[in-house]
């Protein structure tokens, strides 16, 4: 057998403690395990109430302020890549428009399909800890009132007030906790509400057009692939959320002090 130096046993040591170090940061808590079957029976009931007539209207609001974030988004990628933003405008078919001038366009028309599974999966992860939701809540609400800001009809400036309200009241409950179920809430809609929307607009194609077909012909690529591969993205936001919330939010003092 060949010799084993202090080196080497040292480096196995290593890699044997960086093993047990990710195994012991990715078991979940008691309080993680509760947010985990939270996050289950959320996306169980927004599965279930998503195509049920009558029953639907309770998530209708959840809907529109997540099409309000996916405008925001296509609005941020145009600030950032130079775009003068002219407007947004919601309707009340859960479709959204936002108007600029300028940009890049292979920036701006991905953003929303990504920028709001990304603004999601934010949620979701913040959803462990209820610091981590109310810092959260705060970037949320600032998104939603530069959407305010573009706002050119009075659905999008009604649903964007709903929301910074609720946020702002949610604040005022017991230790947060309301506010941090309800940032759960919003995270878990807006991740499958990005994955749903990707999948009709790209790969079932339900709609003619959408930022995906027009994506595809600037870049001569299929729909489906472009979708498909913005699927695959909006779901790894996803995974990670659930992860990095389990290996970094271990503690929360508020749930801690019940």
């Amino acid at each position: 057998m060949a010799p084993v130096y202090p080196s080497d046993t040292l480096h196995f040591a290593k890699r044997a403690l960086t093993k047990d170090q990710i195994v012991e940061g990715l078991t979940p808590t008691h309080d993680q395990k509760i947010t985990l079957v939270v996050i289950g029976a959320y996306a169980l009931a927004i599965l279930i109430l998503w195509n049920m007539p009558y029953v639907n209207y309770i998530l209708y609001p959840f809907k529109l302020v997540t099409v309000a974030l996916h405008e925001f988004s296509h609005a941020a990628a145009g600030l950032c890549t130079g775009a003068k933003i002219k407007s947004i405008t919601i309707d009340p078919d859960e479709g959204g428009l936002t108007r600029m001038v300028g940009g890049k366009w292979f920036c701006t028309m991905p953003a929303g399909y990504l920028g709001s599974s990304f603004l999601g999966a934010l949620m979701v992860f913040a959803g462990f800890n209820v610091l981590a939701s109310k810092v959260v809540s705060v970037f949320i609400g600032v998104c939603l009132l530069a959407t305010l800001f573009w706002a050119r009809n009075w659905l999008t400036r009604g649903i964007t007030l709903l929301f910074v309200g609720l946020i702002v009241g949610l604040w005022f409950t017991p230790r947060g906790i309301g506010l941090k179920y309800v940032v759960l809430f919003m995270g878990v809609m807006s991740s499958l509400y990005s994955v749903w929307d990707i999948m009709d607009d790209t790969i079932r194609r339900k709609v003619n057009e959408s930022d995906a077909s027009r994506f595809a012909k600037e870049t001569h690529c299929s729909s489906r692939c472009c979708g498909l591969i913005w699927l695959i993205i909006a779901l790894v936001f996803l995974v990670a959320a659930i992860l990095l919330g389990i290996a970094f939010l271990k503690n929360d003092p508020a749930v801690a002090s019940k």
